[in-house]
């Protein structure tokens, strides 16, 4: 039975997402269009489990063959986002539904607070800030997950902060010159390192060239 969960990993994991998305869906819906607030929290509780399930089979795919792989990367990124901006998304996703269904219902489900928030989400001040927060928490991420790989498949004939300030080895194909020995962490770095750099530019412009209207 395990040996056979690692062989589908990649299947199991893309169904437990469908099932969590679904199971959201069918959370906000019953919530809010029909009026099952207690029916909806077990749907909720089922989208909490498939979370769980999610970071017990990434730990069993690891406890099978030893080695940290693709895998277990693509599920920590999902359940770390999960943990942090998911669930701001999740209440901006929550209000959204609010208002639609309201407006479909023919009543205001959004109260003065939901109002109030969506009202301070369109200020550049409010955007700028949660840009930077967000550039704060990615970096730090960054930064420890790197070193962490740097610890375990580092080359450690450098320090971590001459990797840090020297990139001449990103040109390099696979691993060769790079901080890590293992290959897949070296491409996954590479690739994080150009989306890192892509997100600094984007969080940053609005601090730098904010929006002119008027800040709450």
């Amino acid at each position: 039975m395990t040996s056979r969960f690692v062989t589908y990993q990649w299947e199991v994991f893309i169904s437990l997402e469908v099932l969590s998305s679904l199971f959201l869906i069918a959370f906000l819906l019953l919530r809010y269009a029909f009026s099952k607030v207690r029916l909806s929290r077990w749907f909720l509780g089922l989208f909490l489990l498939t979370m769980i399930i999610e970071a017990a089979l990434a730990w069993l795919v690891y406890n099978e063959t030893g080695e940290i792989s693709n895998f277990q990367i693509v599920v920590g990124i999902f359940l770390i986002y999960a943990v942090t901006f998911g669930i701001n998304d999740f209440k901006k996703l929550d209000r959204y539904i609010k208002e639609k269904v309201g407006k479909w219902r023919g009543v205001q489900l959004l109260t003065e607070k939901d109002i109030e928030q969506m009202e301070r989400a369109k200020d550049p001040a409010v955007i700028a800030r949660k840009n930077r927060l967000w550039w704060y928490i990615h970096a730090s991420i960054f930064i420890v997950v790197h070193y962490m790989f740097w610890l375990n498949v580092g080359d450690q004939s450098h320090s971590f902060i001459y990797y840090l300030t020297d990139f001449s080895w990103f040109a390099n194909e696979g691993a060769e010159g790079s901080p890590y020995t293992h290959e897949t962490i070296a491409q996954i770095s590479k690739v994080w390192s150009v989306v890192f750099a892509i997100d600094t530019i984007a969080s940053w412009s609005y601090t730098v060239f904010p929006d002119q209207k008027k800040s709450v």
